[in-house]
C-alpha cells in the first residue's frame, strides 16, 4: 500500500513527541559547542507545520514537500532552519514526476541531500546533520536496489542515522560556530546530527506501524 500525506500529521505528532522528550539532553550538547538554540527552533517550525498538518495530508508529495519546506524555511530559525528548507524543497522538486515508490524516493532524497551540502558548502566529516543525512540517503538507496522489504529498509535507516550521529563525537567542527573550538570541539555529538537521527528514527516508527 503506497504511502500518502495522509499519514503527516502522525508524522508531526512523532517528530514533537522525539524532540521535546530530548530537548533536555540536546540542548546541552548544543550549549556546550553551538549557539544552545537549535532544539527551540526545531520546535517552533514543528508547531508551525503542525498548525498546517491538515491542510499538507490533502497534497501530493511533491506539493506537500514543497508547502513543509516554505513553512519550515518562514519559521525555524538559524542554520538548521535554511538547511532543512533546502533539504524539503528539494525533495519537492527532485519527485516531480517521478514514482514515488521506494526506489524513485531513495533517488529524490540523494539529490536533495545534495542540494543542502550545496547549500551548506558542507559534507561528511565536518560534524554537520550531513554526518547522518548522507549515509541514511545511500543506505535508502542501496537497500531499494536490493528490493529489501520495507522493515529491513527502517531497521537499516534508524542503524545508519545512529552510527552518523555517533560519529560526530571524534570529529573537529568546521562549520557554524563549533568551528571556533577547533579541536574544543571533539568529544561531544553534535546537536544538528543528534536531531536529524532522532527525527528519522520517529519517521521510521510511524512507518513501521503505517505498514504493519
Amino acid at each position: 500500500m503506497p504511502i500518502t500525506p495522509v499519514i503527516f500529521p502522525e508524522l508531526v505528532r512523532a517528530l514533537i513527541a522525539v524532540i521535546d522528550a530530548n530537548a533536555d539532553a540536546v540542548t546541552e550538547l548544543d550549549q556546550a559547542i553551538g549557539d544552545g538554540d537549535h532544539v527551540f527552533n526545531l520546535q517552533r517550525g514543528l508547531q508551525a507545520l503542525q498548525q498546517h498538518a491538515d491542510e499538507i495530508a490533502a497534497l501530493d508529495w511533491p506539493q506537500a514537500w514543497q508547502k513543509i519546506g516554505m513553512t519550515v524555511m518562514s519559521a525555524v530559525g538559524g542554520a538548521s532552519g535554511s538547511l532543512y528548507a533546502t533539504l524539503l524543497i528539494g525533495l519537492a522538486k527532485s519527485s516531480q514526476g517521478k514514482s514515488l515508490n521506494v526506489q524513485g524516493f531513495s533517488e529524490a532524497l540523494l539529490q536533495a541531500v545534495e542540494a543542502v551540502k550545496q547549500r551548506g558548502k558542507a559534507d561528511v566529516g565536518e560534524k554537520t546533520m550531513l554526518d547522518v543525512l548522507v549515509p541514511v540517503a545511500q543506505a535508502l538507496q542501496a537497500e531499494a536496489a536490493a528490493n529489501s522489504a520495507l522493515p529491513t529498509i527502517l531497521a537499516r535507516l534508524r542503524q545508519v542515522a545512529a552510527e552518523g550521529a555517533e560519529a560526530t563525537r571524534d570529529m573537529v567542527a568546521t562549520k557554524g560556530r563549533a568551528s571556533f573550538l577547533g579541536e574544543r570541539s571533539k568529544g561531544h555529538v553534535d546537536a544538528g546530527a543528534k536531531t536529524a537521527q532522532l527525527m528519522i528514527a520517529a519517521i521510521a516508527d510511524v512507518l513501521d506501524s503505517a505498514a504493519a
